[in-house]
């Protein structure tokens, strides 16, 4: 399934302090751990909790967000379905980016072992 141009933008312009909460509900309702979502987040995108924190703050867009972060160099082992979307297969750079997040997020609530959703070889 291809991501439309429409689609596209409107995740560019979504911002990241939107959606981070529902990040924290989902995982926190399977039993994870706040701490845990930030080593996450910090994994893909090398932010520490006082950077993401200020990011939240300043109430970045998802593109904004994603042009500060240094993506870990083994994102693209992401694979897998999320939001109805092949991720490997989605053409758009930062909607891809936006749907490792999604995804890694999803593990951590599937309570997946951190090794393997850090992508720990």
């Amino acid at each position: 399934m291809k991501t439309t141009p429409e689609h596209d933008e409107r995740i560019a312009k979504m911002t990241f302090s939107s959606v981070y909460p529902h990040y924290i509900t989902k995982v926190e309702k399977k039993g994870g751990t706040l701490e845990e979502l930030h080593q996450v987040i910090e994994w893909l995108t090398g932010f520490s909790k006082n950077k993401l924190q200020e990011l939240i703050d300043d109430k970045v867009t998802f593109e904004t967000f994603f042009q500060k972060a240094k993506l870990n160099p083994n994102a693209h082992l992401i694979k897998g379905v999320i939001c109805g979307y092949r991720i490997e297969e989605i053409q758009t750079p930062l909607t891809r980016h936006v749907r490792y997040l999604d995804k890694l997020v999803d593990e951590l609530a599937k309570r997946r072992k951190m090794e393997k959703i850090l992508r720990v070889e």
